[in-house]
């Protein structure tokens, strides 16, 4: 690993923004009656929403319905602003294995009155991640399985071949709004099958077997 991508790898440390997609398989888009996007949805974390292995993922005070997605996450790796598709992989520093949990109950309420999706989304503990990975480790990172199991049961499993909007135009997209910078983590939508998760329950997702995850859901106190 070249000291820059040592530098990158360190990510949660230094990253500014975490920029996800929502909606970006049609199946979890139907699963929520949803209607399949004509252009990417975006929507911001914290860099608080942090958490790595070792720790715990904490339901918010007053959820009741806290929700799994497992994620493919592009960490990028220099700085840019209205990147080409066709540079938008020059941009990629590497990737890693995430969760975009969400306070689906806050969600929905705030969709019903027309309101941001800022607690529901960006809550601490809601963006937990495995360790970097580097690019030449993933392959073709539009084509990989994603998987996740609550309690070794089965939830997600699904491929990034089914996304909506490929990485490059992700990337290159998002740069048109938000310039994005190193350390930045953008998450690329997750495929059917989230579902609530509650106290006591242990969580357990992967990339291929190239990276693996492993959380207990516990209550804020």
């Amino acid at each position: 690993m070249s000291g820059a991508t040592r530098n990158i790898a360190r990510f949660v440390e230094f990253g500014k923004k975490i920029v996800c997609v929502g909606r970006n398989y049609s199946e979890h888009a139907a699963e929520l009656g949803n209607p399949v996007p004509k252009k990417p949805i975006l929507f911001l974390k914290p860099s608080t929403a942090y958490v790595s292995q070792g720790q715990t993922i904490q339901i918010p005070p007053e959820c009741t319905s806290l929700h799994h997605e497992v994620e493919l996450g592009i960490v990028i790796g220099k700085q840019g602003s209205c990147i080409s598709e066709a540079d938008a992989m020059n941009h990629v520093g590497g990737y890693v294995l995430a969760l975009d949990m969400t306070a689906r109950d806050f969600q929905d309420e705030a969709k019903t009155k027309g309101q941001p999706w800022s607690v529901a989304k960006g809550f601490d503990t809601s963006c937990p991640v495995g360790d970097f990975i580097e690019k030449e480790k993933l392959g073709n990172p539009g084509n990989v399985n994603l998987w996740l199991k609550v309690n070794n049961e089965m939830r997600q499993n699904g491929s990034t071949k089914d996304m909506i909007f490929s990485i490059p135009y992700l990337v290159s997209y998002i740069s048109r709004y938000f310039s994005l910078e190193a350390g930045d983590l953008v998450l690329t939508g997750t495929p059917s099958g989230v579902g609530p998760v509650k106290q006591g329950d242990i969580i357990e997702a992967g990339i291929a077997d190239i990276s693996k995850i492993k959380f207990v859901v516990n209550k804020r106190t």
